[in-house]
């Protein structure tokens, strides 16, 4: 295209000067243009070079897959692809093609790139990372030219560092490797793409570096199909939130060099920690530590566990002081959540504060006992009427309701809908997609006001434990598990 444009150019040119045109000016602007150009095109190229050479020379701390928990299996599916970079005479002797590519998917925090770095580790390969937005920019080819240079690079880094392998580890993979033909008025995400296909068809296990392209991404559904097909990206790694046993040895690894007052408690914070990701847990763990050094206290405490996972999810404590009146509705709002909490789901109350933290003026954490992943509609309805609850009290209360429950509504919604899409009401097995919105309203409406006329009835029936529980909730502030039980006992 350059060479295009060049010819096209002076042809111009001398076509000016052929019927007498003083083509100086014209020349130097277009030379002063050229000049923007190469400046432009070389600092994207020296930003990209010096990127690479850090990433080849600092590996970071040496980590390994004991650093990473919560994980086994994907580490074991993981490590299936590595063995040809550890073993290429026995995965030649068994007839087995190398894997060239393999895609690491799931949420953000689970761990994929602590993965792609341990790998390399594992294999005693050269490690180079990129991130898929460094491909992409608005001059024409540079993208191109800089996956034929990761490539170039990795392998002249691994002959430098006598390394007969090297990792390529990009991040955020569907920026660079997005569908096709979804960018019509800029072709440049296309053919990074294309020399990117071009670059994995061009690796050889029988070459001097052999090469293992590992790329992550949380939106799989978007990348090409050309990028996914065997041959290229040969497996897809699911790499999941961690479940309980999982999260406990992240809370392990994480924890072990803080003076902990007793391990067996995080037995309890992994179970309080369902959804969290690696991410979240060391988070957690470093925001407990954060709080006993405020406390000045030589030892991590349970208390500064349960107020972390409060943190994490929530926010820091806020200073604004809400008004008295503020403050009694929230303790009866609170009290009417974890009342029903602990009637339909008994033990899965594990505290409740009127502390404002982040959007938040008051919470109601549960303590479910073991991971759920499956749910009946029983299960579904008794989460909706403990979402309910909270408003349900304030009107048994006060006769009205506040605008404090409308993420509660909210969450009610989309759990009725869960309901309907999965196939539990009355409206039988029905797509998502072709159901009419009517329908759909109507269907989750009547869900609601069923279970909104059983919520209230409960808590008339348990009046009398909800006003006192507000009442110690609004004088404490905060009480725990045991302090919930005495009260409503």
């Amino acid at each position: 295209m350059k060479e295009y444009l060049i010819g096209i150019g002076t042809a111009f040119l001398v076509f000016l000067a052929l019927i007498g045109y003083n083509i100086l000016p014209v020349a130097l602007f277009g030379g002063l243009a050229v000049v923007c150009y190469m400046f432009l095109h070389m600092q994207g190229a020296i930003r990209f070079n010096n990127l690479g050479a850090e990433n080849g020379k600092k590996r970071q701390k040496n980590i390994s897959f004991d650093d990473i928990g919560g994980q086994d299996s994907a580490i074991n599916e993981l490590g299936e692809a590595l063995e040809f970079l550890r073993s290429p005479d026995l995965i030649s002797k068994m007839g087995i093609r190398p894997l060239k590519g393999v895609l690491l998917v799931g949420p953000p925090g689970t761990g994929k790139t602590l993965m792609a770095k341990a790998a390399a580790n594992y294999t005693s390969s050269v490690f180079i990372a990129a991130s898929g937005s460094e491909f992409i920019e608005m001059y024409a080819g540079v993208g191109a030219k800089r996956v034929r240079q990761l490539f170039n690079d990795s392998r002249k880094k691994a002959l430098k560092q006598n390394s007969h392998s090297a990792i390529i580890f990009i991040d955020e993979l569907e920026i660079l490797g997005a569908k096709r033909g979804k960018n019509t008025s800029h072709m440049e995400y296309d053919q990074t793409l294309n020399q990117l296909l071009v670059e994995m068809d061009g690796i050889n296990p029988d070459d001097s570096v052999r090469i293992l392209l590992i790329g992550a991404t949380n939106r799989a559904d978007m990348l090409d199909p050309a990028l996914l097909r065997p041959g290229r990206f040969d497996r897809q790694v699911q790499v999941n939130l961690p479940d309980k046993t999982g999260r406990k040895k992240i809370l392990e690894i994480h924890t072990r060099n803080k003076p902990l007052d007793d391990c067996g408690d995080l037995d309890q914070i992994a179970a309080a920690t369902f959804g969290f990701s690696g991410a979240h847990l060391e988070s957690l763990a470093n925001e407990a530590a954060i709080l006993a050094m405020r406390e000045k206290s030589s030892k991590v405490l349970s208390r500064h566990f349960n107020e972390a996972i409060d943190k994490v999810i929530l926010g820091e404590k806020l200073d604004r002081k809400p008004s008295l009146e503020e403050v009694e509705r929230v303790s009866v709002h609170e009290s009417g959540h974890a009342l029903l909490s602990e009637t339909l789901m008994p033990g899965s109350v594990s505290s409740v504060t009127i502390v404002p933290r982040g959007q938040a003026l008051g919470f109601m954490r549960k303590n479910p006992p073991d991971d759920q992943y499956l749910y009946t509609r029983e299960q579904l309805e008794s989460e909706i009427m403990i979402a309910l609850g909270g408003a349900a009290a304030e009107e048994i209360k006060y006769g009205n309701r506040s605008t404090g429950a409308r993420g509660d509504f909210k969450a009610c919604w989309n759990t009725a809908r869960q309901i309907v899409e999965a196939g539990l009401s009355s409206l039988g097995i029905v797509h998502a997609e072709d159901l009419p919105q009517e329908s759909l309203f109507e269907e989750c409406k009547n869900i609601i006001v069923d279970l909104e006329q059983k919520t209230i009835k409960l808590l008339q029936d348990k009046k009398d434990a909800l006003f006192t529980l507000a009442a110690s909730i609004q004088q404490e502030e905060t009480i725990d598990r045991q302090r919930f039980v005495e009260i409503i006992h």
